[in-house]
């Protein structure tokens, strides 16, 4: 029984690397595409790029892992292949998770309604916000694999001074100490993300507290934007949690083998993939491009559709 549920799980890994990576290569080909026939591109979509860029990076960096410890163990008994993998793994799932918080304060200070003059200087120089955001981000990335390194030295040492180190109980440990390490760096970027979603919430109030007066039923474009930019961002947010929860189920120490594992790396996968489709159907740029691809293969079906003799 565990045999098939493994198996199912593994197809559902597929398929969701299979969907992200069409996902997310057709957010950056469709932007790449907009800029050079524009020759200048977008805020918003520099940052969508870089986010659908970095998760295709995390997306096939979880199948190398995957096919390498079970085809070739031994080349992870000592940790040097697994420090690549999971080191490339933690710089593009960090880059991606702070890109998709910079959505999120990009969407809030373009679209909330506040009358504060603090949040009115940093309205204006939302580019210097996101950039301050990102830097940021890449300081704490940096510290984040000096402590992953030191991790992995530990585990190097522990397996030259004893070769019964490398069990897979201690390997168990190794990585759950690794994947707490992640989980309490990506701690600040959701903590941003939720103060967020709560502001514009509250953007929201104030701005149709102040629409009480108008005709009732009218939604005016402040209201829409807000609601879709809501829409957008609880969707991650939701998303993010489920991620983040994973991460910290992580933490725990279970069996390799073990069908939660399983089940974790099934629904880590779902959040770079899923919310893929998320930002396109919330961009009317990227959601246009869809339905002209979608049109466009309807129309290749039935052209190839063999003929009635």
């Amino acid at each position: 029984m565990n045999g098939v549920v493994q198996n199912i799980f593994g197809v559902i890994l597929n398929v969701e690397l299979v969907t992200g990576s069409l996902g997310n290569g057709f957010i950056a080909l469709v932007n790449c595409v907009d800029w050079v026939k524009r020759r200048k591109i977008s805020l918003a979509d520099q940052i969508l790029t870089g986010l659908a860029l970095s998760r295709i990076v995390v997306l096939w960096s979880n199948m190398v892992y995957l096919l390498v410890s079970s085809l070739y163990p031994g080349l992870m008994i000592t940790g040097n292949m697994l420090r690549i993998i999971f080191s490339i793994w933690t710089a593009a799932n960090y880059i991606s998770v702070w890109l998709a918080t910079s959505l999120s304060i990009f969407y809030f200070f373009k679209i909330a309604n506040f009358s504060y003059s603090f949040f009115l200087y940093l309205r204006w120089r939302v580019r210097i916000v996101i950039s301050a955001t990102l830097l940021v981000s890449l300081v704490l990335l940096f510290l984040n694999i000096i402590l992953i390194s030191t991790q992995f030295d530990v585990w190097n040492s522990g397996y030259k001074g004893n070769l019964s180190y490398s069990s897979s109980l201690s390997n168990v440990e190794h990585l759950c100490n690794l994947f707490f390490i992640n989980t309490m760096f990506m701690l600040m970027p959701f903590i941003v993300s939720l103060t967020t979603i709560l502001l514009l919430i509250f953007s929201l109030w104030k701005h149709l507290k102040r629409m009480q007066h108008s005709v009732k039923g009218s939604r005016d474009a402040s209201a829409t934007a807000h609601v879709k930019a809501l829409q957008t961002v609880t969707t991650f947010l939701l998303l993010y949690v489920i991620y983040f929860l994973s991460h910290f189920v992580q933490v725990w120490k279970f069996p390799e083998k073990h069908l939660i594992v399983s089940l974790i790396w099934v629904i880590g996968a779902a959040f770079p993939s899923g919310h893929s489709f998320v930002l396109i159907l919330g961009n009317s740029k990227l959601r246009q491009a869809s339905q002209s691809v979608l049109w466009w293969l309807r129309c290749w079906s039935k052209d190839v559709e063999p003929s009635d003799p």
